[in-house]
């Protein structure tokens, strides 16, 4: 190892010791490194899949263990009974967004939540039929859009209008946005964009962009895959008509796991507003009765459809209690040291351009970078370096300096190896 390259791991190893919020890695299973240089991965993929909580395999035993003991009495005598077990969920997961506790729910895949949300907010009538998405939204959010249109039975080519960044630039400016809603409003029924761009990294102004787009008459929801867990929201507050975000990504709580659903409580309180209803979705108080006719809580609860789903409600409880004890915005401000320091070692690189914004503040814990083939360095990098990264093809590699576990450390070496590779 050279002299510099020395130099700059012991800096590395230095801001790992003194830095104001240190790793939580301990408390998470890290995995070996392959091609066995180091006995750990770096790990920069935890905005596809996070690392799992060493607490899950503990909970999980928990409700496994009152199945066995209490069967179907588990309902209602399990250490944490299984009949209203979402409610535990309730206010972390509303701090964890900035809303109100009655405003967020644990339920269903995010696109189904998606296509519930949009089931009740996505009314087109006369001119105002469009579906506003960025041009490089994940293609579920795409699929899922197309198929409202169709459903309401309009063109998709017509109706869903894709906001694309300028000629040569790789990211959609707040202001064109703005101006985008200022020029056609009237026409638009939904905006619905991504938080945390899955591609880029890059993060909306939501605050602003909400503002105009509801003065514009439209109804904005937001999808908060890449927000959620990784940058803190105020969706109450910036006045939200809705969102909806998986948990399984910077929320660490297994793959497929139980997503979460936010509705401003000026819907909530609304009795008029439409809804496809299931037996999860009337009031507790009267569930049992099993009568024909739902009586709606005046929550999110609303749009539950079927019961909690317990062995997988039990990872997403286990990790939202390491965000409620840490913080959001002490996470934040960690994973701006983190993304800064790792921008800052991949700057001279000559063989990958990094495509998220530079201002901290317009990105959230990703740095994507172009490079040649994606899915060949993404290989490389792990095999040779144990650097586990993601790749979206073609030409771009995501890098998630993760602040719950990821280091200093884990930066340089991804830096090293990127210097080595490209």
């Amino acid at each position: 190892m050279s002299a510099e390259r020395e130099a700059a791991e012991r800096e590395a190893l230095r801001l790992d010791e003194t830095d104001p919020l240190p790793s939580l890695r301990g408390e998470f299973l890290i995995p070996p490194a392959p091609g066995g240089a180091h006995p750990e991965a770096a790990y920069f993929a935890g905005n596809s899949l996070g690392l799992q909580p060493k607490a899950v395999a503990g909970r999980l035993r928990e409700e496994l263990d009152d199945w066995a003991r209490l069967a179907v009495e588990g309902h209602t005598q399990a250490r944490r009974p299984w009949v209203d077990y979402h409610e535990l969920l309730r206010e972390p997961a509303a701090r964890l967004v900035g809303a109100l506790p009655h405003e967020v729910v644990a339920m269903n895949s995010l696109t189904v939540n998606l296509h519930l949300m949009m089931a009740s907010f996505y009314r087109p009538s006369g001119d105002r039929t469009r579906i506003v998405i960025e041009d490089s939204a994940f293609p579920s959010d795409s699929y899922a859009v197309a198929s409202q249109a169709v459903h309401h039975g309009l063109d998709p080519v017509d109706t869903v209008v894709r906001l694309a960044p300028r000629p040569g630039e790789d990211n959609l400016r707040t202001e064109d946005v703005l101006a985008f809603l200022e020029r056609e409003g009237g026409t638009v029924a939904l905006l619905m964009l991504g938080g945390v761009n899955y591609l880029t990294g890059q993060l909306m102004d939501m605050a602003a962009i909400t503002k105009a787009g509801r003065a514009a008459g439209a109804v904005v929801g937001w999808d908060l895959a890449h927000a959620a867990g990784n940058v803190p929201l105020r969706l109450h507050d910036w006045d939200v008509d809705f969102a909806a975000w998986c948990t399984y990504k910077y929320l660490n709580s297994g793959p497929g796991a139980v997503a979460g659903c936010f509705v401003h409580e000026r819907h909530t309180a609304d009795p008029s507003v439409p809804k496809l209803s299931g037996w999860w979705g009337t009031e507790p108080s009267v569930r049992f009765r099993m009568e024909p006719d739902i009586a709606p809580p005046a929550s999110a609860d609303a749009w539950q459809l079927s019961n909690p789903p317990i062995l997988a409600l039990a990872p997403v409880l286990a990790s939202l209690e390491i965000f409620d004890r840490v913080g959001m915005e002490a996470l934040r401000a960690r994973s701006e040291r983190l993304t800064g320091y790792l921008a800052a070692r991949l700057a001279p690189l000559r063989g990958a351009q990094v495509i998220t914004p530079d201002d901290p503040a317009a990105r959230g814990s990703q740095l994507s970078l172009r490079v040649g083939d994606a899915g060949e360095l993404v290989r490389r990098l792990a095999e040779t370096h144990g650097v586990l990264a993601d790749a979206r093809e073609p030409d771009v590699v995501r890098l998630a300096p993760v602040p719950l576990y990821c280091t200093f450390h884990d930066c340089h070496r991804a830096a090293e190896a990127l210097d080595d590779l490209t």
